[in-house]
């Protein structure tokens, strides 16, 4: 168990001085939120039925469960470039735990993810987005929203594993940028057509969404909705353990047959 820990935190650091050493590229990344942030609160903004600060107390939360879902296309192109490069060849020649690479990524970019929370929340605390619920159900959204980020890495991990190619891990990576386009995330699915309403609210990141939307006291959870959002916390909870209990396993296995 001690190697364990100790592989594990060696992985950990070896991916945050990757992060340090890439400056630019992680500065580019927080900023993306932002920028949709400001343009999605104010172009849209005024064109929807929610204008002004309530709609960007509405999408605050939507955003930070969409870069949690961004986890997928990180997680999926530093492993593939990990690959491609002969990294993981390289640590499957030394006495490494096989868990202790895939995790150590994981934990690294979740670490990465809460710093970079950060400027986000106080851009949104600046266009006017409030807590309105209790400390305690917000440090539990936060919990939920690095839960789910977690989740979300394995997943693209796992798959930049099975990629083994940074330019298809592009490539697949750039295609999840619709997953939040396909949820509750950026405008509420009441007034969508019944089988996109029911695509849109099985969808993850709706589930996260909600739960975000409710412990910070920024909207109520909607009525008639599909389970996950109807009961956003627990079926945020077991989306992300899910997704957890499926990749991640299937991720330690495929760094042993790299």
């Amino acid at each position: 168990m001690s190697a364990f820990v100790h592989d594990g935190a060696a992985m950990t650091g070896r991916q945050l001085r990757r992060v340090r050493n890439s400056p630019g590229l992680a500065v580019l990344s927080q900023l993306m939120p932002v920028n949709m942030l400001l343009f999605f609160g104010y172009v849209f903004g005024s064109a929807l039925a929610m204008p002004g600060p309530e709609y960007r107390s509405f999408l605050v939360p939507g955003l930070l469960a969409a870069t949690a879902a961004g986890g997928v296309m990180t997680g999926m192109f530093q492993a593939a470039q990990d690959t491609h490069r002969g990294v993981m060849d390289r640590f499957r020649t030394m006495p490494v735990s096989r868990a202790a690479v895939p995790l150590g990524q994981a934990v690294a970019d979740l670490v990465v993810t809460a710093v970079g929370t950060v400027p986000l929340l106080l851009v949104g605390l600046a266009v006017g987005w409030r807590v309105a619920g209790s400390a305690a159900a917000a440090a539990g959204a936060v919990g939920l929203l690095l839960l789910f980020r977690f989740a979300c890495t394995t997943v693209g991990i796992c798959l930049g594993l099975l990629t083994r190619s940074e330019e298809a891990a592009g490539q697949l990576g750039a295609s999840t940028f619709v997953l939040p386009l396909l949820s509750n995330a950026y405008i509420p699915t009441g007034n969508l057509p019944g089988w996109l309403r029911a695509l849109a609210e099985w969808n993850p990141i709706s589930a996260v969404t909600t739960a975000l939307r409710d412990l910070f006291g920024n909207a109520p959870v909607p009525d008639g909705a599909a389970w996950p959002v109807a009961h956003p916390v627990a079926g945020s909870l077991v989306w992300s353990l899910v997704l957890v209990a499926v990749f991640l396993p299937l991720a330690v296995r495929r760094y042993g047959r790299c």
